[in-house]
């Protein structure tokens, strides 16, 4: 498959004037200047691939901010080298942004007094994007993102849910190849969330647009995206499927029982039974020490079960852990 981002050792540092309190520390400084570095991001590798949808996830601070920044061109990498659709990304910069799209959650790339369609107009100028791929994609987005309501009024008058879904189509009219999306689903209420991903798995899966999904909300990255990337303290700590992440550090589960009737339950090896009320309990083990299927069985063939949940990992949780007890 087709590699659309490769990134070998990068790292970014950054250079911050060190300056001692008081005039006599300001003069001081100006005839011997003192410097502190900070390493943003240090010596990551990333390969992503044509048709993958990524979620790049990591802690304020983390150095997440920074990676993305390097990988869409606005910043330069202090070392390593980065190769993104072919090109150097910060120095063919015009080249590169020519191919990728980028929709920012708090920044929005429409004229904030102009309707919608005048400012999709704009943007077939500054891309040069021809007359018969342009009305093609607008009369396609315009549909599937439900914006005929809308598409004639001025971007200060939508809600914050329709100017996500304008600048999502305006982030795809001129076909890229690549989207970068940070936090595209902030501040939206559950039904605009919903729409959003249920958009951006299209593009994905449908038109096969390689996506980079930066966010703090985990619903996002299980609903669009098949891999992870976890950034911690400017090094990558995970680099995977999202199933993969919950298969190797969630293998605890949880089985919900509700009986028909009270029971004494007996001790189970490997199994913490959690008493919720007489007839509800709760069973907490973990899959790699005991099979769900054998658990099940056991409970069906000893006790009189009226219903049953299984409990799958929360990946939020599974994060927090892995930044708070490391890898």
């Amino acid at each position: 498959m087709e590699t659309v981002i490769d990134a070998k050792g990068i790292k970014k540092v950054y250079k911050i004037s060190k300056r001692a309190k008081g005039l006599f520390g300001h003069i001081a400084n100006l005839f011997y200047p003192q410097y502190t570095y900070k390493h943003a991001i240090d010596n990551i590798n990333l390969t992503i691939k044509k048709g993958d949808a990524v979620g790049f996830i990591g802690a304020n601070g983390a150095g997440k901010s920074t990676t993305i920044k390097i990988l869409s061109g606005i910043l330069s990498p202090t070392e390593g080298s980065v190769t993104a659709l072919n090109v150097s990304p910060h120095k063919q910069r015009k080249q590169y942004v020519a191919q990728i799209g980028a929709v920012f959650g708090q920044k929005s790339q429409l004229a904030w007094d102009l309707p919608i369609i005048d400012s999709f107009h704009l943007l077939q100028k500054i891309y040069r994007i021809p007359e018969d791929k342009f009305q093609k994609n607008l009369a396609q987005f315009t549909k599937i993102l439900d914006m005929q309501s809308f598409i004639e009024q001025p971007v200060r008058q939508l809600s914050l849910g329709q100017r996500m879904r304008a600048d999502i189509a305006a982030s795809l009219l001129h076909s890229p190849e690549l989207v970068f999306f940070d936090e595209p689903t902030i501040g939206l209420d559950v039904v605009a969330k919903e729409r959003i991903r249920a958009f951006i798995r299209y593009m994905n899966k449908e038109l096969g647009v390689t996506i980079i999904f930066t966010t703090h909300d985990m619903q996002d990255i299980e609903k669009t995206c098949d891999k992870l990337i976890i950034i911690d303290k400017g090094k990558k700590i995970y680099d995977g499927t999202v199933n993969g992440i919950k298969n190797h550090f969630g293998s605890e589960r949880k089985l919900i029982v509700q009986f028909s009737e009270e029971h004494q339950i007996a001790e189970i090896p490997n199994v913490q039974i959690k008493h919720n009320n007489a007839i509800s309990k709760e069973f907490l083990f973990k899959s790699k020490d005991v099979p769900i299927k054998s658990l099940i069985q056991h409970i069906f063939e000893n006790y009189h079960v009226q219903d049953l949940t299984i409990s799958e990992p929360d990946i939020e949780e599974i994060v927090r852990d892995i930044y708070e007890k490391g890898v």
